[in-house]
């Protein structure tokens, strides 16, 4: 966090519930404290339990923890791969690799860690043809030239022979050997001979990009046995006397054998077994090395004796990464700016195994912000006194418990698929990792899909995982807003876990939000309660809130309790003339006095919103909230506005069972709530609401707001059984909004219609075939036109193509209900710069 955490006792940087105005920023890098944290359980008022979390007011207010002296807690698996081990020296490697690796520019929505971008798209079906003729000519070729050779009716074809060979090997004026050397000398030329007429051949017909092709490209085993079959066949026509098999073999052996028998000066050497079984296993060894390469035998072999079992190392814990991976790991943006202590500091740390990915994300922004030389030395400061623990969260945490996503904390990306392998998805992106990351999700998604589709394990958890491990960065703050037993993450990963109607939960929540405002306050709690009722108007429901909200705030310092408010709005007399005499009793109230008498004349009139209001939060003045709500008790309420001033992670977790609308008010509130608060306070950070089920909790201001957010580095996640849960009014202008879309498979075609109509059309290349029949006009081929027809069944017809551009939908409403396989969603991106990314299919499985 860009915070030093060295305040006063007064001072309320607190990352769990709070209603402090944001923390006031040093003009340099802040300076964590020496003291660590408090990770005592907080008990308000009595209340614990199993799943209740750590209080961290305390440590918030003392800041980050000083430098541990064990390594940060080993998450699920390492930066770049799941399931690797990230433990001592293979830590420190996995790291630094991960530090190390490329990271080129690329499309929105892709993959940028190790990114490839793919060659230009291939012809496959001509360059099979072209491949598979190649084989054939060349192969058809040089059987010829070789049966020429045989027969001798090559011209000139001894003279190479005889320019290389002593002249009385051979009978003068012929090509007769008069001696053993010149029969061997021949074998050996032919031998030459065939293998120079193999590789010309090979070259020819482009046989190494055919092998390629059609054997190196297919998985295994197939491309294993694909090589194993060439390989016995090689071997049939090298060693066919071997086998029993009675056909003259091909110029190997014989030629390996003269050529010995010439350089060690007569037969002699093979009288020696020995000798000869080496010749017969090189010559073996080297037929069956180009098929074993392009097999690729040895890997398919170890593939299936598994991983090697783990050996103790007799290696130092710190031992260095292997070479070209140490780069950045070497921190060189600090060594250009003269920060050379500090980067061989970090370093240490990175190579002992003591500084994880979200460490070296956290203190490379942190460095990022630092501006002149008192930022630099107060951050060389920092780093000298905490090492990789510099600038940690306050809650003390430097990973999550688990992950079950792919992240890249560097750029803030994470994985959510694969572009699948589909002709409708642009060549250069398939197989591509998808990804999405805060400039994505600050243009709000929306995701529409059954349930079981899904949403919530392979795209809501993923994001919530993300963002909450950015704010442990101080990049980002998250409010995940799901029903009670909904996985989004164990009860640890996150800062705040509010469960309304829990006796067990550490914390209320604010309905105010921590405002001193009462026309805002008002605001919001009017579009939360009715702001789904087309009937009333939620302006002037927010006008008879502001008239009660002001004067009771004004006399007693705070916004009234849901019991309360619940009586003003009801006008009961009681409520009403006691909040009167207080007004009356204290000086310079006319103006809220006034305001109260509007109020009471109002009361019971036509189109009062009064009744309405009151209706609504009757549903959370229930015995189950009983303990909930009080704004009064500013210990235990968590106040939405602290997603503005400070990265903290957030979840609450909605009553469904038995107070539905009890839930969908509390999320059309919190949505209402986030919409005030992301517009105050010059925030860094990026903000996001995640709404795992958005049923029923959107409304035309609503929509509005989640436009607005793109321009305020903040974002929503909405997520949606079917669209038909939104008001008709609202879909449109909805699907308007989220820059973001995501069509989840087994969406109705009344959803994808919706889809499409948002995704709009493009103009493709459409080719026609129109037969038609042949009229004849001789009479000779009437005749063989109607015997054919006669014998075929089917008339003398002629193809005629037409190709032509027409405009033709992204994504059909048909093709996205019955065209999109389980597991697999649709998904199209924008981001708050205007790139696009059009509709892509996923696979949200790999």
């Amino acid at each position: 966090m860009d915070t030093d955490g060295t305040h006063g006792a007064g001072d309320t940087h607190d990352a769990r519930g709070t209603h402090a105005t944001p923390v006031p920023r040093p003009a340099g890098p802040p300076t964590p404290p020496a003291g660590p944290p408090s990770s005592a359980p907080g008990t308000p008022n009595g209340r614990t339990g199993p799943g209740a979390p750590v209080r961290s007011g305390t440590a918030a207010r003392l800041g980050a923890p000083a430098r541990p002296a064990a390594p940060p807690p080993r998450p699920a698996h390492a930066p770049g791969e799941p399931g690797a081990s990230d433990a001592g020296a293979g830590r420190a490697a996995s790291v630094a690799e991960w530090l190390a690796a490329p990271r080129p520019e690329a499309a929105p929505g892709i993959w940028r860690l190790g990114h490839r971008p793919p060659e230009p798209e291939p012809d496959v079906e001509a360059a099979r043809r072209r491949r598979v003729l190649g084989l054939v000519v060349s192969t058809l070729l040089g059987l010829v030239f070789w049966s020429m050779w045989r027969h001798g009716t090559v011209p000139y074809q001894w003279a190479l022979l005889k320019l290389f060979t002593p002249g009385d090997w051979w009978w003068g004026g012929s090509s007769q050997p008069k001696q053993w050397q010149g029969s061997d000398a021949l074998v050996v030329y032919d031998g030459v001979v065939f293998a120079a007429l193999v590789y010309t051949v090979g070259r020819l017909g482009s046989w190494p990009e055919s092998i390629r092709h059609f054997v190196v490209r297919r998985r295994q085993p197939s491309r294993a046995l694909l090589a194993s079959l060439g390989a016995v066949a090689a071997l049939v026509f090298v060693w066919p006397g071997a086998l029993g098999l009675d056909w003259r073999p091909l110029p190997v052996v014989g030629p390996v054998l003269s050529l010995v028998a010439l350089v060690a000066g007569g037969y002699e050497v093979f009288a020696s077994p020995v000798v000869t079984d080496v010749i017969y296993t090189v010559i073996t060894l080297a037929v069956l090395w180009p098929f074993a390469r392009a097999g690729g035998w040895w890997a398919a072999l170890r593939a299936g004796r598994g991983p090697a079992p783990d050996r103790p190392s007799r290696k130092p814990a710190a031992a260095p990464p292997p070479a070209g991976t140490a780069g950045r790991a070497h921190w060189p943006a600090l060594r250009a700016a003269g920060q050379d202590k500090a980067a061989d500091l970090l370093s240490a740390e990175l190579l002992g195994g003591r500084m994880n990915d979200v460490d070296c994300a956290r203190v490379s922004h942190v460095w990022q912000t630092v501006t002149g030389p008192a930022g630099r030395a107060s951050f060389a400061d920092t780093v000298a006194r905490h090492g990789a623990a510099a600038w940690a969260h306050p809650s003390g945490r430097r990973d999550l418990p688990v992950r079950t996503a792919t992240h890249d904390l560097l750029v803030g990306q994470f994985r959510i698929g694969r572009y699948a392998e589909d002709k409708r998805n642009p060549y250069p992106v398939r197989g591509a990792h998808a990804a999405l990351d805060p400039s994505l999700l600050g243009t709000s998604l929306l995701a529409v899909g059954p349930s079981g589709s899904g949403k919530t394990g392979r795209l809501m958890r993923p994001v919530v995982e993300a963002l909450t491990l950015q704010s442990l960065t101080g990049q980002a703050a998250v409010v995940a807003v799901c029903a009670a037993g909904t996985d989004l993450g164990p009860d640890a990963a996150y800062d705040v876990v509010v469960r309304p109607g829990d006796p067990a939960s550490a914390y209320d929540l604010d309905l105010y939000a921590g405002c001193a405002d009462p026309d805002e306050a008002a605001a919001f709690l009017a579009e939360g309660l009715i702001g789904d009722l087309e009937a009333v108007d939620t302006r002037r429901g927010a006008t008879a809130l502001a008239q009660l909200l002001g004067p009771y705030r004004s006399v007693h310092g705070r916004f009234p309790s849901v019991p309360v408010l619940r009586e003003l709005l009801e006008g009961e007399p009681a409520a009403v003339d006691a909040l009167r005499a207080r007004l009356e009793a204290a000086e310079g109230q006319a103006a809220m006095r006034r305001e109260l008498d509007a109020r009471t004349r109002q009361t019971g009139t036509a189109g009062d919103p009064g009744p309405a209001l009151a209706d609504r939060l009757a549903v959370l003045d229930r015995p189950a909230f009983a303990d909930f709500f009080d704004a009064g008790d500013e210990g235990r309420a968590f106040s939405l506005r602290a997603v503005a001033h400070h990265p903290v992670s957030v979840r609450v977790d909605l009553p469904e069972q038995g107070h539905e609308e009890a839930s969908r008010l509390l999320a059309r509130l919190l949505l209402a709530q986030f919409s005030y608060v992301a517009r105050g306070g010059a925030r860094t950070h990026f903000a996001c609401l995640v709404l795992d089920d958005a049923a029923r909790t959107l409304s035309a201001e609503s929509v509005r707001a989640v436009q607005r957010l793109r321009s305020l580095n903040a974002g929503v996640v909405l997520g949606l059984r079917t669209i038909g849960e939104v008001p008709e009014a609202l879909q449109g202008p909805l699907y308007a909004a989220a820059g973001c879309r995501m069509a989840f498979s087994g969406v109705t075609t009344w959803d994808g219609r919706r889809f499409a109509e948002a995704w709009g059309t493009e103009w493709v290349e459409t080719t026609e075939v129109a037969q038609h029949t042949v009229f004849a006009a001789q009479p000779m081929t009437r005749a063989l036109h109607a015997l054919r027809k006669f014998v075929t069944g089917k008339a003398v017809t002629t193809d005629a193509v037409t190709v032509r551009q027409v405009e033709r939908e992204r994504w059909s409403a048909s093709e996205l209900a019955h065209g999109v396989p389980p597991g697999h969603a649709v998904l199209s991106l924008t981001t708050v710069r205007g790139e696009h990314a059009p509709p892509l299919l996923v696979d949200l499985r790999d």
